[in-house]
């Protein structure tokens, strides 16, 4: 089922791993719907379930846009554009040939994940015609309707990431540019709580520092996360970001002084204890509770530091 949000906009939960931890959404305007992000081949029922709820079919879907193609945002879209004939997929250039051939993408992800619980949770990955796909540059803007949706270049969490500001709501779909702000350290009427994601593989502060300027030069009203759910006043928490991005750099660059033997473990005990004592001292959950909550964050964020660390360490060599 959707979840409205407003200005004709829907949240659907993809269901990834548990209820709330990830989200697509879905936006109408005269008769076309537009998809941002897609979830995973799982989440593809869940979609067509929210499209039919609106009463709505499959052939008023105009665009699918994944903000880039890590797989809980991305997988789902092949299967997604098989049954939606008149769409056509929007992309961050440098993540359109994944789309066309997902073979790559697939492959580095299995090796993230391990075959079954790619298997499991991902299933295979469907290419998309190149014929109906689109590399959108920046600032590029597609009509929906009456409305004007604008694809935002956004690097930084990954180097292929686009965020969608749509004009008509003010609203601007972030994907993971804005971080991860889970909705159960927001219970009891606490603002959010917004951490870095640094999955790997292309984490570069630097770059996402920038993007972040770049989206809040558009003024947006609210910020729409995959990770998860519409976050009003947004310039409120774009400290707290930036905060959490300088601190995971900080424990990466402590560890350059170190030798690499036992750096893994290190990375994720100290990812671990930056997330799980943010979590507590935000929301006041116990520490297991929290640790729960970021679970996979946790371990995927300290992968994506040692990937940046062995970067660094190339391009000095």
């Amino acid at each position: 089922m959707a979840e409205a949000i407003g200005h004709q906009s829907h949240l659907i939960d993809t269901g990834l791993y548990r209820p709330q931890l990830a989200a697509c959404y879905l936006i109408e305007d005269h008769g076309e719907l537009a998809i941002i992000d897609t979830g995973t081949n799982n989440s593809v029922p869940a979609v067509m379930d929210a499209i039919a709820s609106l009463g709505a079919t499959p052939q008023q879907v105009r665009y699918l846009i994944p903000t880039h193609v890590h797989l809980d945002h991305a997988g789902g879209t092949g299967r997604l554009m098989q049954l939606c004939p008149n769409a056509t997929l929007i992309v961050h250039p440098k993540g359109l040939q994944h789309m066309l051939d997902p073979s790559k993408l697939q492959a580095g992800a299995t090796a993230v994940y391990g075959e079954d619980a790619f298997a499991r949770d991902f299933g295979d990955l469907l290419p998309v015609p190149e014929e109906r796909a689109i590399a959108a540059s920046d600032l590029q803007t597609f009509a929906l309707g009456e409305r004007q949706l604008q694809f935002i270049d956004t690097p930084g969490h990954a180097n292929h990431h686009g965020c969608i500001f749509d004009h008509a709501s003010g609203y601007l779909y972030t994907g993971d540019t804005f971080g991860l702000g889970y909705r159960e350290f927001r219970e009891g009427g606490r603002g959010p709580l917004l951490v870095a994601t640094t999955t790997p593989v292309a984490f570069d502060p630097e770059a996402w520092f920038s993007s972040l300027e770049h989206m809040f030069a558009l003024s947006p009203g609210a910020c729409c996360l995959t990770h998860y759910g519409r976050i009003d006043r947004p310039e409120n928490y774009l400290d707290m970001l930036r905060q959490s991005i300088q601190a995971h750099v900080a424990i990466a660059l402590a560890e350059e002084a170190r030798a690499p033997e036992g750096r893994d473990a290190r990375l994720r005990s100290e990812v671990d204890r930056l997330l799980v004592d943010a979590g507590v001292a935000h929301s006041g959950l116990p520490p297991a509770r929290v640790r729960e909550i970021f679970a996979g964050d946790i371990e995927l964020n300290a992968q994506g530091l040692a990937i940046w660390l062995a970067r660094r360490a190339k391009s000095r060599s």
